[in-house]
């Protein structure tokens, strides 16, 4: 299956930093996890697909154990979708029918100061915990007779994580561009599986999250890039649920989270169901609201070669 012709390209990272002098980043404990995720989970990707293929009862049955097992691979959250043209990177294409998607929870108490060291490596860690969890889903439903696809949730997939978290009914877009979970809020991460196992899928879901957004402006306050936008783009597109969606102003929000490691304000001071997901259940004490470190703001950039760029709005500029 080949992407749409309206599909948007892939995040090219390296073109975003390069047009902004490199990274300048450097936490060593973050460096140390993306070593592990480019040198050893990326070639683990492929692998070799039993000769003899497990036959499940139903569709419906193939989805509950294909759930439980990635819930026994350290998911907290999982859901099945069709994957359809849109919800592939442009100039690409997958041979699979189905994507597994698989959500874990970011630890709120790394988010109590934002931008931080620690919100970026909370970051990268949960990353390399989906990676893990992706890979060895892949290698079970392998091992099943199946093909499969890995698509890692840092990024350089096929598939638009995105699409497919709302699809499998992960939750509702916010105003801040991620998903929010009626559950775990914004702040988890996710990654998927792409098979062709006949699977029950799920469905997205309206639980009033968007409507709430509507409302709520904390996310846009908090922003110390000043990227979130008042108002939905009608040139952005429809959500799952046909709303006009927010789109956030890339050429502001990248070069602040560039420089401040990275960022993501947004997602701790979201307080949509705050008291349930911002809970810390290991005992740690933690702030009901986090502390934002309001710098000052780089000079918008957009140079991006045009090829390489999605659309998004010049939110207030």
């Amino acid at each position: 299956m080949k992407a749409s012709k309206n599909a948007p390209p892939a995040f090219s990272w390296q073109a975003w930093y390069d047009g902004l002098g490199g990274r300048s980043i450097n936490i060593p404990e973050v460096e140390a996890i993306l070593h592990k995720i480019y040198h050893e989970q990326f070639p683990q990707f492929e692998g070799a697909i039993a000769s003899q293929k497990i036959e499940f009862e139903s569709p419906k049955a193939a989805a509950k154990h294909i759930k439980e097992k990635a819930k026994e691979l350290n998911a907290d959250i999982v859901g099945i979708c069709k994957i359809e043209p849109s919800d592939i990177y442009r100039g690409r294409s997958i041979s699979e029918k189905y994507a597994i998607a698989v959500g874990a929870r970011m630890k709120y108490r790394h988010f109590q100061t934002v931008p931080s060291e620690a919100s970026a490596i909370e970051c990268v860690r949960i990353y390399h915990q989906l990676g893990e969890t992706v890979i060895t889903l892949a290698k079970y439903i392998r091992s099943l007779g199946y093909s499969c696809e890995i698509e890692h949730p840092i990024g350089d997939s096929n598939l638009l994580h995105i699409p497919i978290g709302l699809k499998a009914g992960f939750g509702e877009l916010g105003r801040h561009g991620s998903i929010i979970h009626p559950k775990l809020g914004p702040l988890f991460r996710m990654g998927s599986v792409a098979t062709s196992i006949p699977m029950d899928i799920d469905h997205p879901i309206d639980a009033g999250i968007a409507a709430f957004c509507d409302i709520c402006r904390a996310c846009r306050k908090y922003c110390p890039a000043k990227a979130i936008p008042d108002e939905r783009s009608k040139e952005g597109g429809k959500d799952h649920l046909g709303n006009d969606r927010y789109l956030v102003d890339t050429g502001k929000c990248f070069p602040y989270f560039k420089k401040y490691n990275y960022c993501s304000a947004c997602l701790p001071v979201c307080v949509y169901n705050h008291k349930e997901w911002a809970r810390d259940f290991d005992g740690f004490k933690t702030k009901k609201f986090p502390e934002v470190i309001f710098e000052e703001p780089p000079s918008p950039f957009d140079e991006v070669p045009k090829e390489e760029k999605h659309f998004y709005p010049k939110v207030k500029r």
